[in-house]
């Protein structure tokens, strides 16, 4: 018997000192996590001159996780394969992903050395990648939202 209220007060001391799963919010103040995009925009100079909202049934997916990117697209109406798997950095204002591997259509268009620098606009649960040309205007933008 008390072999047994000693087990049980061991038991309670073990559950009581363990930490529990924290039920505090994630950090939406990164790009860490899992995003869809949901609009593009263009621009002239660096005013927005028009969003398009993605089309009905396009779905393309972005998780950024621990310096690593993947993402993939679908376009009901192409048979094409998009994806692409890579590194990335993150600062306040500017994006780098550096794809290591990717579809055979997406390098098809790809830069040499398959590295793309964007500006960074992260806002909570929203944000966007701009694309800028050689003498930094504003050319277009991918947005997206945080699935989390």
């Amino acid at each position: 018997m008390k072999k047994l209220l000693g087990l049980v007060f061991l038991m309670l001391i073990l559950v009581a000192g363990t930490n529990l799963t924290s039920t505090e919010q994630q950090n939406h103040n990164t790009l860490e996590g899992t995003w869809e995009l949901v609009s593009f925009n263009n621009y002239d100079g660096n005013e927005v001159v028009s969003t398009l909202p993605a089309t009905e049934g396009y779905r393309q997916i972005k998780m950024y996780y621990n310096g690593k990117v993947m993402w993939t697209r679908y376009v009901p109406t192409d048979s094409i394969e998009w994806f692409g798997y890579g590194s990335y950095t993150a600062t306040d204002s500017t994006l780098t992903e550096k794809l290591e591997y990717m579809s055979a259509s997406m390098r098809k268009i790809a830069n040499e050395n398959m590295e793309w620098h964007m500006e960074l606009v992260l806002d909570g649960d929203t944000y966007s990648q701009i694309f800028t040309d050689e003498e930094g205007n504003r050319i277009n933008s991918e947005n997206y939202k945080r699935l989390d």
